[in-house]
């Protein structure tokens, strides 16, 4: 190989390791809420004739892996030929999932909470025409190494019937991410807390040692390097 060839031949391999570098080292991109779903959702007190009262949360929300904090959008439906009375939305939080606010809502002191529930909003969402729906910004925390769950039931104003109940629905995930920016949580599916060691790459064989991000890349790095210290060596020889 001439001298020449030889040391294009480095330099290409320096700057494959430098793309390696910025490829292993970007950061991810947060996902977006999905559509909405009825998942984990019951008719319970029946409603007025000619009214039919559903909740809707999202197919997936992503949790900021640093703040713990996502955003949840809790809809409330009526998909019947007539209009509501007025009808309340409760936003409950369970276990991991907490509540911290509900744009236009007021939180219940910690005396009416549901029982086995850590927060709750309360929301007037007064009476509902036929086909209509409203929704609501949900602010919330999620502790990752816990399961966590959301209720939205649909109240009388005075709360003596619920007409519909969504949950208490898991979010969650089984294969989380505590190394990347946000980890997101599919509906209906319970969270499996991290195992030690999450952030480091599979091992690729038996017995053989997981290699964590960094390391790879100054691998790539270094064998950049030899090949440049090669290519002098074999110019002085010649």
């Amino acid at each position: 190989m001439s001298s020449r060839r030889t040391t294009m031949f480095a330099a290409a391999l320096v700057a494959s390791a430098l793309s390696a570098v910025t490829v292993l080292s970007g950061p991810a991109l947060a996902d977006d809420q999905g559509p909405g779903s009825s998942k984990g959702g019951k008719v319970m007190d029946p409603a007025p004739a000619g009214v039919e009262l559903t909740t809707l949360l999202p197919e997936k929300i992503s949790v900021d892996n640093k703040s713990h904090k996502s955003t949840i959008t809790a809809t409330v439906k009526n998909t019947g030929s007539k209009d509501s009375d007025d009808i309340r939305l409760l936003v409950v939080g369970f276990e991991g999932l907490r509540i911290d606010d509900v744009k236009g809502c007021s939180a219940l002191a910690e005396k009416d909470l549901p029982e086995g529930s850590n927060s709750a909003f309360s929301c007037p969402v007064g009476p509902l025409a036929s086909g209509a729906s409203k929704s609501y910004t949900v602010d919330a925390s999620y502790d990752l190494n816990k399961k966590g769950r959301i209720c939205l039931p649909v109240r009388t104003s005075d709360g003596k019937k619920t007409f519909w109940q969504q949950g208490p629905v898991p979010f969650g995930t089984t294969n989380p991410s505590p190394d990347a920016p946000t980890t997101p949580l599919l509906l209906g599916t319970d969270n499996v807390p991290a195992a030690p060691g999450a952030d480091e790459l599979p091992k690729t064989g038996a017995g053989e040692a997981a290699v964590p991000l960094g390391a790879g890349a100054g691998a790539l790095v270094a064998a950049g390097a030899a090949g440049m210290w090669w290519a002098r060596r074999r110019r002085t020889q010649g």
